[in-house]
């Protein structure tokens, strides 16, 4: 484990690392509230594309105890907003995902099902066969594959779930296009991330459960990490990663702040 450093900001998982679904993570609402106390700047960032960031607002607040502006959580759906403005390859899209990245797509872009300007896919607790079907046809004819985010699983009371990412790899399959990943631990969020907070990387530190997203995200993104290995990554995996994190905890309470 490397030495402490005087971090002023953070970038923070939620699934896993906050909350376990529906379940709170005591120490991870206390983490926050310890944040806000010392006045430190932090800033969600979230591969979940089910819901808004004003939702997931109203989640942390009514679920988890946790008060916070909404403009403190930067979702896998913003980024991808940003980078399909910044491609600027049409203005219609066919969207795989829930409410929260539907209604966020289809408020700036047209919903095509035969020649869309990007397909993009995300979680969707209501896939069904032609919702696959009219991705794979869209995605031949060459409509821009993305992918919100690469996670496979979603950690949550029930065990490890489906993720996004598994939706995506068998569109790949199906299509042999690879598509492109939005979400930790690609460059694109976390460049835009560190954006958002308008912070030097170095002052930064990424937290989270899950070695190969939230982990990976701070590694190949020169931020400093920190596991916590409540959720995603098992305690009894951390010897074998290939790289080690910055820094490793069983719990946020084990985390202490260096002054300012």
């Amino acid at each position: 484990m490397a030495d402490r450093k005087n971090y002023k900001g953070y970038l923070i998982d939620l699934d896993g690392t906050i909350y376990m679904g529906e379940n709170k993570i005591e120490a991870g609402t206390r983490f926050v509230k310890r944040l806000q106390d010392a006045g430190l700047p932090y800033l969600f960032v979230t591969n979940n594309t089910t819901k808004t960031p004003a939702q997931v607002q109203t989640r942390l607040r009514e679920l988890f105890d946790i008060e916070t502006p909404e403009n403190s959580i930067y979702t896998a759906t913003l980024a991808t907003l940003d980078y399909m403005a910044d491609m600027a390859k049409g203005d219609s899209a066919y969207v795989i995902g829930e409410s929260g990245l539907k209604s966020a797509i289809y408020a700036k872009y047209k919903r095509e099902t035969e020649h869309p300007a990007y397909v993009v896919v995300g979680l969707d607790n209501d896939l069904t066969y032609e919702k696959l079907v009219i991705a794979t046809l869209a995605i031949a004819r060459g409509a821009m594959f993305i992918g919100t985010n690469p996670d496979l699983n979603i950690p949550t009371e029930r065990g490890l779930l489906p993720g996004a990412g598994s939706i995506n790899k068998l569109l790949e399959v199906a299509t042999r296009i690879k598509p492109i990943f939005i979400g930790k631990p690609n460059a694109i969020i976390m460049n835009k991330a560190v954006e958002h907070i308008n912070m030097a990387r170095r002052d930064l530190l990424m937290v989270g459960d899950n070695y190969l997203t939230d982990i990976r995200a701070g590694i190949d993104n020169d931020i400093d990490t920190l596991l916590v290995t409540t959720g995603f990554t098992k305690s009894e995996e951390v010897p074998d990663l290939p790289i080690a994190p910055t820094h490793v905890v069983s719990s946020l309470d084990d985390w202490t702040f260096s002054d300012k």
